[in-house]
């Protein structure tokens, strides 16, 4: 029996959410020949904490589901231990990307990898705390979980029976599925929509600052046309899948299941970054691993924090981020392109190295693109008035900091990619702690 990680990073109260994922746990259990190591990544203050533990107590026991949930006292130990093991001379430099003290998208997801590893999961199953699932013609809840567990980890030439199409060359049919997702429905991944509805010539002009500068017009605008609206606002019909080289633009981290690639490299670890754990979506791409398309679409809400004024700042800060970091990963994944095949040893895993590489190319980059960026958003932001102006005001005060903390964000990538072979032998052999009082719950 094979074991599997589905897991739920979170930094807000999800109760709804986390029995949600218990169902969705129970399901794969009841379905597949699988333990399921549930398992909960609590970053949340002490009230909240607390309720998640009630709420995890209370999930019905299962003999094929394994519950754990860890606050971040007990990831950081974790990861001393797992960090120790490695001898690194920088110790404290690794605990800091692999658990920074600002949010950070990546770090979470790969502090459940190495849980993962910990635990002997060959897979690792993410979802999200502001997410629900949909439910099919007949009111049953739609599992995302069954198309990654009918298909991930498998040769592709295997996995053919359990899709609707097939569309893949017959040169890849020996390689294994790398990665199964899909999409979200609801409203759009990137809070901006208020700036589409009343002013859709500032988005345009917004949004298409994540595509290369040199790009023309007409790419720019199909990139802003199918930006962060996922697969749109149809309800779950039916069932749907493709084996095929996924395309990065169709899946969301919300909604997605990796197996092997993640042992070979990480996410990168960049703070106050939105999409900045989207890493492995391309490689698998452009590595030319298989994966499955599905149309299991989760829905994606927004919580009430965005919508007061810290949170506006926040998320709009971390947008822009996500702006300047794209000069970095329009350029990383263009070698990635590039590299193909070359991105793959004799066994079909990706070169860890190779990708190091590349990262650490980037770090050089010149950032007057960057600075012309900011110069555009700026005008944006500044014509937009209200709130969107004094957010203006602060990203210019700010804007030499941003700068270079997107530039030592990717250097703290390649830091993290040079070493993560270590850290995930490492976390394979390190038990997690078995602590009392239900901090880390275990149902059987």
């Amino acid at each position: 029996m094979r074991r599997i990680c589905l897991t739920l990073p979170t930094n807000r109260a999800c109760p709804v959410t986390i029995s949600a994922l218990g169902r969705e746990a129970a399901y794969a259990a009841d379905h597949f020949d699988v333990e399921v190591h549930l398992l909960v990544l609590d970053s949340c203050d002490a009230p909240t904490y607390a309720e998640h533990v009630e709420t995890l107590r209370a999930l019905p026991a299962h003999p094929g589901v394994v519950v754990h949930h860890l606050s971040e006292v007990e990831q950081r130990h974790f990861l001393e231990r797992v960090i120790g093991r490695t001898g690194t001379a920088k110790p404290g430099l690794l605990l800091e990307l692999m658990l920074p003290e600002r949010l950070s998208y990546g770090a979470c997801t790969n502090r459940a990898f190495l849980v993962a590893f910990a635990l002997g999961c060959e897979s690792v199953h993410r979802r999200d705390s502001d997410s629900r699932y949909q439910t099919g013609v007949n009111g049953e809840t739609v599992f995302p979980i069954h198309h990654e567990l009918a298909s991930l980890g498998r040769r592709a030439a295997d996995a053919a029976d359990a899709v609707s199409e097939t569309v893949l060359a017959e040169d890849y049919a020996d390689r294994r599925v790398a990665m199964v997702g899909s999409s979200f429905v609801g409203e759009p991944s990137v809070d901006i929509g208020e700036i589409a509805r009343t002013a859709p010539a500032a988005y345009h002009d917004l949004v298409s600052l994540w595509a290369p500068m040199d790009w023309p017009a007409e790419r720019k605008r199909q990139l802003v046309e199918e930006s962060f609206r996922g697969a749109g606002q149809d309800p779950f019909g039916r069932d749907h899948s493709t084996l095929t080289l996924v395309d990065p633009m169709r899946v969301d981290m919300c909604n997605i299941a990796f197996h092997g690639v993640h042992a070979r490299v990480p996410l990168p670890p960049a703070t106050d970054t939105i999409g900045s754990d989207y890493f492995l979506i391309h490689l698998v791409h452009d590595a030319g691993l298989p994966g499955v398309l599905h149309n299991r679409n989760i829905v994606n809400y927004y919580t009430a924090e965005r919508r007061t004024d810290p949170g506006f700042l926040a998320y709009q800060t971390r947008f822009v981020k996500f702006l300047l970091s794209m000069l970095y990963f329009n350029f990383l994944y263009d070698r990635l392109a590039e590299a193909s095949q070359l991105l793959l040893d004799e066994r079909g895993e990706v070169r860890a190295s190779v990708v190091a590489g590349f990262v650490r190319q980037s770090v050089l980059l010149d950032q007057a693109e960057n600075r012309e960026r900011l110069n555009r958003a700026d005008a944006v932001y500044r014509s937009l008035g209200g709130r969107y102006a004094d957010f203006a005001e602060l990203l210019a005060s700010r804007r030499e900091r941003l700068l270079e903390e997107a530039r030592d964000d990717i250097a703290d990538f390649a830091v993290l990619t040079e070493v993560w072979g270590e850290l995930v032998r490492a976390a394979r052999e390190t038990p997690l702690p078995d602590t009392a009082h239900g901090t880390r719950w275990v149902a059987r």
